[in-house]
């Protein structure tokens, strides 16, 4: 079998995106596992991936005005072979020009005929010769910031209206910046971060003291998965903003949990740890080898509290008795608006409508759980998005119908303080852009 180079590999992953809606994340450890890359070559092709996919209604733009009949006649192939050479040529400094266009008309010549190899290569030397074009022409401020920031212009208008051109640019901006790596340190092993950035240290990965949650570590530098302290359970990998939701909920030592839409199981392993692994918490999950990530997550972190299963959450009235838990979280499934800067794809895949048909199944989820909660316990809504219509107004939907249930105000306590100013009676709601974390929601309430 010929071994392909980066640019081809890249080619492959980003067509396979775009028909079938791949997840990129997925399809990139896929690729590299087969292709077996090296350092050097993982880290081009990564770029090259993330990179066009974050960038594409941008490198579209600057396209259509060198490719005669517009970019619609285009085979899908030939665009996005297109597109990624023009990510490179513009954004990547390391990158020659020269070889870019090379390697682009040798695929183009392997994948089809002279004339779309041709094509490629004239297009291209055009580019270089007369430089990409402004954006001067585009006078709608929404159409602008969506061109210059590469997100889909209903996304932007949608934001704007939301929370205003400021802070729509804001996140627009960080959304292109891939996310450092943040770790939790396991609370039953250890409470002291600094222990564990010196024995980091001495498996060759630097790391220093998280921004927001008092257990996050930020890796500065090296694999923290290759480390004996992670193999051994002593970290898991998981975004700060993330690590509030467990927090929020206040699990306690001795406590019975609810935890229904568990998978893969970062939030469920942290409540473990918070009640020091005494208790019991209930993993739910809809499907079966999500399940086992949950169960491979706990083993790993020596979690014994934990007991999954695969089920339909909105079935969980089946499995257990009314008013039989003392905290219930409901991590629940949403549009994923606020991981962009981990999942570019999620920007071009999602519509309006998605937002709308999600918000039906977060509701049907709340319905199900919210009698399965004690007196004085405590429910969590969280999502992993920023819209509105996912966030509070499902939870004012929720609290019209359930009387018996208000918005718990104590939030705040169990909360770190740098985010208690985007605290507000009980919900709080982080953009990637307060704090660099991934954007999320989290509604605290009690059950009167």
């Amino acid at each position: 079998m010929v071994k392909k180079n980066v640019r081809e590999v890249a080619l492959d992953i980003l067509l396979q995106i775009e028909k079938n809606q791949a997840y990129s994340n997925l399809l990139l450890n896929q690729s590299i596992k087969r292709e077996k890359l090296n350092e050097k070559d993982v880290g081009l092709l990564t770029e090259i991936v993330y990179g066009t996919l974050q960038r594409k209604n941008t490198l579209d733009y600057y396209l259509q005005s060198f490719v005669k009949g517009g970019l619609k006649k285009l085979d899908q192939w030939v665009l996005v072979l297109l597109r990624l050479s023009l990510y490179q040529i513009i954004y990547l400094d390391r990158v020659p020009e020269r070889a870019v266009v090379h390697e682009a008309v040798e695929i183009a010549k392997k994948k089809g005929h002279k004339g779309i190899s041709a094509m490629v290569n004239g297009t291209l030397r055009s580019i270089l010769r007369q430089g990409i074009p402004t954006l001067d022409k585009v006078s709608d401020s929404n159409e602008k910031l969506s061109l210059l920031w590469s997100h889909p212009i209903w996304l932007v208008e949608r934001w704007v209206e939301q929370f205003g051109q400021e802070k729509t640019k804001a996140m627009c901006e960080i959304n292109l910046i891939p996310p450092s790596v943040t770790a939790r340190v396991n609370q039953v092993i250890t409470k002291d971060r600094n222990e564990m950035i010196e024995l980091l240290a001495k498996e060759g990965v630097e790391a220093k003291e998280g921004d927001l949650a008092i257990e996050a570590l930020s890796i500065v530098k090296g694999s923290l998965p290759n480390t004996k302290l992670f193999k051994d359970g002593a970290l898991t990998i998981q975004d700060e903003s993330s690590m509030l939701v467990a927090r929020a909920l206040g699990p306690k030592p001795g406590m019975k949990v609810l935890d229904s839409c568990a998978a893969p199981g970062g939030k469920t392993t942290h409540i473990a740890e918070l009640m020091n692994n005494e208790g019991e918490i209930y993993a739910l999950d809809l499907h079966e080898h999500k399940v086992k990530l949950i169960d491979e997550q706990a083993s790993r972190l020596k979690l014994s509290i934990i007991k999954t299963k695969a089920t339909d959450s909105r079935m969980a009235g089946d499995l257990f008795e009314k008013e039989s838990f003392d905290c219930i979280l409901v991590d629940a499934p949403c549009t994923g608006l606020g991981v962009i800067r981990r999942k570019p794809d999620i920007k071009w895949q999602k519509q309006v409508e998605d937002i709308e048909k999600i918000t039906t199944i977060q509701k049907a989820i709340l319905e199900a759980v919210a009698p399965l909660l004690k007196r004085g316990g405590r429910l969590v809504y969280s999502t992993c998005t920023i819209d509105e219509l996912e966030n509070e107004l499902v939870v004012k939907d929720f609290l019209e119908h359930h009387r018996d249930f208000q918005l718990d105000k104590t939030l705040t306590e169990r909360l770190p303080v740098k985010a208690h100013s985007f605290c507000k009676d009980g919900m709080i709601q982080l953009l990637p852009s307060d704090f660099g974390t991934d954007g999320f929601y989290i509604a605290s309430m009690i059950k009167n």
